[in-house]
Order: C-alpha cells, then sequence, then structure tokens
C-alpha cells in the first residue's frame, strides 16, 4: 500500500495568535551573532547565575543515592516538601496555611499560570492582565480560550492598579438598566480572573499593605478571583509579603510562589500554589491529570532550602545590590531615567525619546525596542526591551541583575565606545 504524505499539518486553533516566546527567539539571533565572533553580553533575561546553598546540593546528593527515592510521587507532593512551604509562610510572611490542604507544589510557578487558567476558564471568559506585565499571563490565558483585557499600570500611579477606572470599565462591559450582571461562577461583567504581581515584574514596584486591601477589598467587591505571582518578594527587599496576609484573602486569593529566585533555583522547576482548600482541589483536578510529582530528592532538597536563615538571603541580596549599582552607572550612560527603590532582579528605566534616524521606520516596541536593538548591533549588548510586556511599556527597557560585576563592567566599556 503506497504511504500516505500528510503535506501540511494545521496546528490547533489555540495556538492562533501565540507567537514563539519573545526570548526564545532572541536568544537564536544572539547565538547568531556569537557565531559570528560578536560576544554578546547577555542581560536580558532574569536567570540566576548563583548557586543553590551548599547544604541544598548536598541533600539532592544524598537523597539521589538511596535505593528507595526514585519512584513516582504523591500529585500533591512530599509532606516534608508541604511542611516546609507552610513554614516558609509562617515564618517570612506571617500566613498560616494547612500544610496538607492550603498548598500545592508545582513544577515551577510558571506551571501554575497554565494549570489556574485551565482550571477555571471557558471559551470566552475575560480575564485583567497587568499592562505592562510578564507576557505568560496573557498566552496561558489565549491558551485556554480565555479573553485578556488589559489594565494600564502607570508611573505616575506607582505602577498601581486604577480600581475606580477598572471598575468602570467592568460596569461598562456588562450591565442591564444600570444593574450590573454577574453571570453564574463568574464575577463583574464576565471576568473570571485577575493576574496581579508584587513586587512588580517588570517595574519593580514594591506593594504595601493598603494596595494589598484594596486587592482583597477589589475581588470581594467583584466575585474576581485574584491570582497573585509572588516569585520576588525577597529580592532586594526587606520586607517580603504576600497577598494572603491580608484578612478574608482566602476567599479571593490564589498566590503563586517559587524557588526559583529566593533560593538560586530556577532551573530546578520548583514552585507552589497556596489558598484556599477548595481553590486547591480544583487546580489539582486539572494538573494531576497533566503531571506527577517532582523527584523526590529534588522535593526533600528544596525543603532544605526552605528552611535557610536570614544570612542567606542578605548574602544574595548583597550580590544583587552591588550589580545593581553597575546597572544604575550603565544606565546613566545611556541617558535613561529610573528609580532607585526598585526590588526583584532586574531594574526598569524610561528611554530617552530620541527621533528614529533618518529614513527609519518607527521601531514595533518603541523606544525602548529601538534602543535594545541600537545597543545589541552597536555595542554587543542585549538588554529588554519593555514593549514586549506590553504596550505599556513601549518607552521603557529593563536590565538583568543576573551576571557577575565583570560583565556589568564590560558592558560598560563597550557602551562608552
Amino acid at each position: 500500500m503506497a504511504s500516505i504524505k500528510v503535506k501540511e499539518m494545521q496546528t490547533a486553533k489555540r495556538l492562533d495568535g501565540i507567537g514563539e516566546y519573545y526570548f526564545s527567539q532572541k536568544l537564536r539571533e544572539i547565538d547568531e551573532l556569537n557565531k559570528q565572533g560578536k560576544q554578546i553580553i547577555n542581560l536580558g533575561i532574569g536567570s540566576p547565575d548563583l548557586p543553590p546553598h551548599p547544604d541544598v546540593i548536598k541533600t539532592l546528593q544524598e537523597e539521589s543515592a538511596k535505593p528507595n527515592t526514585h519512584a513516582y510521587q504523591s500529585y500533591k507532593g512530599s509532606p516534608v516538601l508541604r511542611k516546609a512551604m507552610s513554614d516558609w509562610y509562617k515564618t517570612w510572611y506571617n500566613v498560616e496555611l494547612n500544610a496538607d490542604t492550603e498548598i500545592l507544589p508545582l513544577i515551577g510557578s510558571k506551571e501554575g499560570i497554565m494549570h489556574i487558567c485551565m482550571t477555571y476558564l471557558n471559551e470566552g471568559d475575560k480575564v485583567l492582565v497587568p499592562n505592562p506585565g510578564y507576557p505568560t499571563y496573557r498566552s496561558a490565558v489565549k491558551l485556554a480560550g480565555g479573553v485578556c483585557v488589559d489594565y494600564d499600570l502607570k508611573e505616575e500611579n506607582n505602577y498601581a492598579p486604577d480600581f475606580t477606572e477598572i471598575e468602570k470599565q467592568l460596569e461598562s462591559l456588562n450591565s442591564e438598566d444600570g444593574a450590573l450582571v454577574s453571570p453564574p461562577g463568574r464575577g463583574w461583567g464576565g471576568f473570571k480572573l485577575m493576574f496581579v504581581n508584587y513586587p512588580q515584574m517588570p517595574t519593580g514596584q514594591l506593594p504595601d499593605r493598603k494596595l494589598f486591601e484594596q486587592l482583597v477589598a477589589f475581588g470581594k467587591k467583584t466575585g474576581i478571583l485574584i491570582i497573585h505571582d509572588n516569585p520576588y518578594s525577597f529580592i532586594l527587599n526587606e520586607n517580603p509579603m504576600s497577598l494572603l496576609s491580608i484578612d478574608g484573602a482566602k476567599d479571593c486569593v490564589l498566590e503563586l510562589n517559587s524557588l526559583s529566585k529566593s533560593q538560586n533555583m530556577a532551573g530546578w522547576r520548583v514552585g507552589m500554589l497556596s489558598g484556599a482548600k477548595e481553590r486547591i482541589d480544583e487546580v489539582l483536578r486539572f494538573k494531576s491529570n497533566m503531571d506527577s510529582g517532582m523527584f523526590l530528592p529534588l522535593q526533600l532538597a528544596a525543603a532544605t532550602a526552605l528552611n535557610l536563615g536570614k544570612d542567606w538571603y542578605d548574602g544574595v541580596n548583597a550580590i544583587y545590590r552591588e550589580r545593581r549599582e553597575k546597572v544604575f552607572e550603565l544606565l546613566d550612560l545611556l541617558n535613561c531615567v529610573y528609580s532607585k527603590d526598585q526590588a526583584g532582579m532586574f531594574v526598569w528605566a524610561k528611554a530617552s525619546p530620541t527621533p528614529p534616524k533618518e529614513g527609519l521606520k518607527e521601531h514595533p516596541l518603541g523606544i525602548g525596542g529601538r534602543l535594545s536593538d541600537e545597543v545589541l548591533y552597536n555595542s554587543n549588548v542585549f538588554i529588554t526591551p519593555g514593549g514586549i510586556f506590553g504596550n505599556a511599556g513601549d518607552g521603557y527597557i529593563r536590565v538583568s541583575l543576573c551576571a557577575p560585576v565583570e560583565r556589568f563592567e564590560q558592558a560598560i566599556k563597550r557602551i562608552k565606545g
């Protein structure tokens, strides 16, 4: 029988409008430039270059050598890891979490974003996403069939949501005779979820208690489930905060957290989801059909990491603080404007509004995109254009702190010419 050759295979409609992740595409371009001998200094991606604590690695080594640690693991994670996560929340955030029912370990918090969207979103359900904000929120919502509705974060408002403006937006989307309608299983205007992220990425804006209280009040008032993505709370921040620390937050909040940044374990893929038992059980229904529990020695090593004391965080932040001073120096060379009060492992800065060179079109990622390309092609240094985080970031750039001081000094020399 003659074989049938498939000439063209159509992808699923859920991929319509979903492009390749920006950094995946850009890294290929950087790789090609490196093959040409350019030796690009990459200051764009927030992948921690520091190792975990030696005790964490020791735990992984010792546990991996045991013959009985290689089987499938519980979908809810090891009780040892869940207890460590619960204790970590109590110690650093003053939040009480039941280790058995209110915590779900994740294979990285990015996985959790997708799990949440697939658990709660039906075709056409609307979701509030920050602009600028982490691009994965938008792609996960679309892949699950949801509809993204931006809420702008503005520098003049300290990158906090304008709740009055958002409520007006919701009211205009779905009302009958002036009375707001909440469809079954959804909040005002047919919205289901709202993604928030403080300390905010990419802007580095720190939260305060008032903002967190407003978020919980908004969730309760509208019936929208607030999804707080909280991986940066320990980086260059003396007062880590959890949205779950606000009274009544478990009624309307799910919080994602991660060991990627705070414990230098990005490649280990260990995250967590915390919230009310009912929400955890709902997400587990989806997650348990997608994956199994993590390798047990990895979970036990993560538990070791979560039990580290203040000295660990102080040491990591001392290194990032020194690097940040070099980034400030680099940004001054580029005539950028920035706040020195940012948290997280990036610095967000406003680019100078210089016109494009004669004969050149406006850059699709705005002023920040043009500056990023100029620095890349003229100085062989890659910094991230703010426009990849939403059009509200078009006038900005973001520089990662995930490189040794010597690399920043090299970048500064290159930019000076």
